[in-house]
C-alpha cells in the first residue's frame, strides 16, 4: 500500500503555512512551530486549549535514505533527495490529519476535544495522550487498572 503524499512535490514551508492557514480559518488565534531534523512541533491555541502536534521526521540516516530498494549505496544527493521526500510526505500527512480533524469537528461530527484529546497540553507541559500513555499500558497489561467512572 503506498503512504499519502508519497510523490508530493509540495514543500514543507508551503505545508507548514497550509496548516496555518486552516488553523485560522477554524478559528485558532495562536500558532507556532519549531523544527529540527530529527522532529517537528506545531502548537495552536484553538476552543481555549493549547494543542501540540509533534512530528517526527525521518532519519537521514536510515538505510531507506542511504541505499536504493536494491541494497546499493545511494550518492550523498540522491540520499538527501529521498529523505526530503519523505520529509515533504510526511508535512502533507499532518496538514491533511488537521484539516480532516476541524471539518468533522465544524461538520458536528465529533467535538474539538475528542479530536484533539491526545495533542492537548496540561499546564505541566506534557500533552494529555503522554500522560496517559503509560497507564494505558499498564492497563492493558493488568498491572494496573484505570477507573471508567470516577
Amino acid at each position: 500500500m503506498s503512504r499519502y503524499a508519497e510523490n508530493t512535490t509540495v514543500g514543507s514551508d508551503r505545508s507548514r503555512s497550509e496548516i496555518e492557514a486552516t488553523l485560522r480559518r477554524y478559528g485558532a488565534d495562536q500558532f507556532a512551530y519549531m523544527t529540527s531534523r530529527t522532529e517537528a512541533r506545531i502548537g495552536f491555541v484553538a476552543h481555549g486549549r493549547q494543542v501540540q502536534f509533534r512530528l517526527q521526521m525521518p532519519d537521514p540516516a536510515d538505510r531507506e535514505f542511504t541505499l536504493t530498494p536494491t541494497g546499493r549505496d545511494r550518492s550523498p544527493t540522491r540520499a538527501e533527495a529521498a529523505w526530503e521526500q519523505a520529509t515533504r510526505q510526511r508535512w502533507r500527512a499532518l496538514a491533511l490529519v488537521i484539516k480532516a480533524k476541524l471539518e468533522a469537528v465544524e461538520a458536528g461530527i465529533t467535538v474539538f476535544e475528542d479530536e484533539f484529546l491526545a495533542h492537548i497540553m496540561l499546564p505541566g507541559g506534557r500533552s494529555v495522550g503522554e500522560t496517559i500513555r503509560d497507564q494505558l499500558d499498564d492497563a492493558y497489561t493488568g498491572t494496573r487498572l484505570l477507573e471508567l467512572m470516577p
